[in-house]
């Protein structure tokens, strides 16, 4: 067979797997086959790898697209850091903390704390609750025979997923203000849905992992240095290492089964024979890369529904926030992180408003949100009133993550097609979790082991580690 490639990696037997699309999810299939021997050749279209996690320019500003945070939970994508060398720059949290400011309170009372003990599950965040100002005391108790009727659920049934997370909360007695203050609080960042549009299974699926099963599980972690940094640089140097051929800027035109039962790859000027394929991209270019017959019901996955993040830049002349991050009730601000070092700012503090679920605002023009969240923002902090604003920019995902609606895990497709040598990843494949990142490399992991098995080859052991973590 001819290759249309350039071997480097430490092959014995000379497989090539081609990987199309160099987010985590891609990044994370050619870094894992890499690793275990497989010759690959990575694909993406855009001029760097990361997908929709990822920095640009703005000026002397280097400025992420998005925040992104992970758990101490996502022990998959805490593997990727370590394996592309960046955990040391995305660190978690030492223990659960986070600063809840609440408009409605008057000033010196509106500042609430959801934090976790040194205690085991579900202790570890019994005073936090029971101190917890935002919820009063009838709606502290419910909250707390909701969390145990939560944990007894279980994942695998399949009728969670039929269901919405926010009818199933009002039936376990929970108020419309123990959603805002703490349900959605935790849904809307993780889930980029409110609890009404969420499925049951999905919300059950983070709720029971990230705050019911070990002590620490959602503790939070955040990268402290640019995204472009881990998901781009860093990333790239690990696939160069370990053998892989990685093309950017390189649109794949067509993926078709050739004379021996491979696959020819088509790319501008290029034709690329490959044992095995992955497509990891998002659903809408799966659908149009597939060839006929790999799925049952290939239109499914234009069923999967897809939701919008917006995010809200703001750059002052002096310091305005002494914390790292925080979150709003009664505002329409979400999550705000101070982003002054990781973005280079000499002087004064830039903070990036994360604004999820942002169905209603995606398409508002900058001026209107401008008019919208610095009045917000000089309710919130009070040294924000005499500050001067220097920039606000706002940046938007309207295709952020898929939705999360009832009824998406049997549109989920998992990493095997039916066409041989043919799998799926992306964090919308089957991988039982949200959208995140951690949902990105498990599909990984979970395409690569595919291919490893149809090629014959061992798994890598320390790949696979991340899972008995869990």
């Amino acid at each position: 067979m001819t290759h249309g490639t350039r071997s480097q990696g430490p092959v014995a037997d000379g497989r090539h797997t081609v990987v199309v699309g160099g987010g985590l999810a891609g990044v994370t299939t050619a870094l894992a086959l890499a690793d275990a021997g497989v010759r690959v050749t990575l694909l993406e279209g855009r001029p760097r790898l990361g997908g929709l996690a990822f920095s640009f320019q703005r000026g002397d500003l280097t400025v992420d697209n998005g925040q992104h945070v992970y758990l101490r939970c996502c022990t998959a994508y805490r593997w990727f850091l370590d394996r592309i060398e960046g955990a040391a720059l995305a660190p978690l949290q030492d223990r659960l903390d986070v600063p809840v400011l609440d408009v409605a309170r008057p000033e010196g009372r509106r500042l609430g704390r959801l934090r976790r003990d040194a205690l085991p599950v579900p202790l570890h965040l019994g005073r936090s609750l029971a101190t917890y100002p935002h919820l009063s005391l009838a709606d502290r108790a419910k909250v707390g025979r909701a969390a145990l009727a939560l944990k007894g659920l279980d994942l695998a049934d399949p009728a969670l997923d039929a269901q919405d997370f926010g009818s199933w909360l009002a039936a376990h007695g929970q108020s419309e203000r123990a959603v805002a203050a703490l349900w959605d609080l935790v849904g809307v960042a993780t889930l980029n849905a409110v609890a009404g549009d969420a499925s049951l299974g999905l919300a059950a699926m983070v709720f029971k992992t990230g705050l019911l099963s070990d002590p620490g599980a959602a503790d939070i972690g955040w990268a402290h240095v640019p995204l472009g940094e881990l998901h781009d640089r860093l990333a790239r140097k690990a696939l160069d290492s370990a053998g892989v051929r990685t093309e950017i800027r390189t649109r794949v035109t067509s993926v078709v089964e050739n004379t021996h039962g491979g696959w020819s790859v088509q790319v501008p000027g290029e034709t690329l024979e490959a044992d095995a394929v992955v497509f990891a991209v998002p659903q809408r270019e799966a659908y149009d890369l597939l060839p006929e017959g790999a799925l049952d019901a290939p239109e499914r996955l234009l069923e999967i529904g897809t939701a919008p993040i917006l995010n809200v830049h703001v750059v002052y002349d002096r310091k305005v926030l002494a914390r790292p991050f925080f979150t709003a009730l009664g505002s329409p601000v979400q999550w705000v992180f101070d982003r002054t070092e990781a973005s280079g700012l000499r002087e004064g503090q830039y903070l990036a408003l994360s604004q999820s679920a942002a169905q209603d605002e995606i398409d508002e023009p900058v001026a209107v949100l401008r008019e919208r969240y610095l009045p917000e923002l000089e309710r919130l902090l009070p040294l924000t009133r005499g500050a001067e604003v220097k920039d606000f920019f706002v940046t938007r995902e309207r295709t952020a993550t898929f939705a999360p609606t009832p009824g998406v895990g049997r549109l989920r497709p998992g990493a095997r097609t039916k066409a041989s040598g043919l799998y799926l990843a992306g964090a919308w494949t089957a991988t039982g979790w949200p959208a995140t990142m951690e949902s990105a490399v498990r599909s990984g992991v979970g395409a690569a082991d595919a291919v490893l098995g149809a090629l014959g080859r061992p798994r890598p052991r320390h790949l696979f580690e991340f899972e008995e973590a869990a």
